[in-house]
């Protein structure tokens, strides 16, 4: 029961902050802007790697947020829905930068600070866990999980994205992507398997000076065979 009226009073709330926002109250938007620039930013600046662009991305997704409240009836979370306009506004922008300036190289160095907030530490970065999100312990670690973030392909990456760093649930992306649970599920293996491929050969490279636990190699199977009389073991 409580967390039943936990989530009602949530949805009021929301509700209340939207009758605001639709009446154009100014301390409304401004809460607006406290609660979600960040974290927008943050999202789009993975899905574009380039702080530039995100920052402009992320105005437009704030204009577009302000022009559209008139049209959001609930039907979603407006975290959601504010999450479906930034993913689809970083997607236009990707699409377009590869079609206009992908032969152009940023000067512009990265600045850590800007990208959001650093992805979570854990002990170590391969296990049986599902995601390699979850085993970072080094600062040089999280680094290399960023640059070969950026390498894994679209809709994984933003899958990856919204649910291992963002710490949506299934529905929310679902929602935000406009995609069945299925396909959910099925971008984020793909997602996760792409990443913790391109990683694999740094953390064996890496692994031990920085006390992290290496993907296991496959068993080596071992057979014996006799040679001039004598039995030696063969190893393939």
């Amino acid at each position: 029961m409580g967390d039943l009226a936990s989530a009602i009073g949530a949805r009021e709330q929301e509700a209340a902050i939207v009758a605001e926002l639709k009446a154009g109250s100014e301390d409304a938007y401004s809460w607006l802007i406290g609660e979600f620039h960040q974290p927008i930013y943050g999202l789009v600046y993975r899905i574009l790697t380039d702080p530039a662009d995100a920052a402009d991305t992320t105005q437009e997704v704030f204009l577009k947020v302000f022009r559209g409240m008139k049209h959001f009836h609930g039907e979603s979370s407006l975290k959601t829905w504010i999450y479906r306009i930034a993913v689809h506004e970083a997607s236009n922008r990707r699409r377009w930068w590869f079609r206009h300036k992908a032969h152009e190289t940023s000067m512009e160095p990265l600045d850590n600070d800007a990208q959001g907030g650093n992805l979570g530490a854990k002990e170590t970065l391969v296990d049986g866990r599902e995601s390699p999100f979850d085993n970072m312990a080094h600062e040089e670690v999280r680094l290399r999980v960023e640059q070969e973030l950026r390498k894994v392909p679209e809709p994984y990456r933003s899958t990856l994205i919204l649910r291992d760093l963002e710490e949506m649930s299934y529905e929310e992306i679902a929602e935000i992507t406009q995609v069945s649970l299925g396909t959910v599920k099925s971008r984020l293996t793909r997602g996760r398997e792409a990443l913790k491929k391109r990683l694999t050969g740094y953390i064996r490279e890496v692994g031990t000076g920085l006390g992290l636990r290496t993907p296991e190699e496959p068993e080596r199977c071992q057979s014996h065979r006799m040679v001039g009389g004598e039995e030696l073991e063969v190893t393939s």
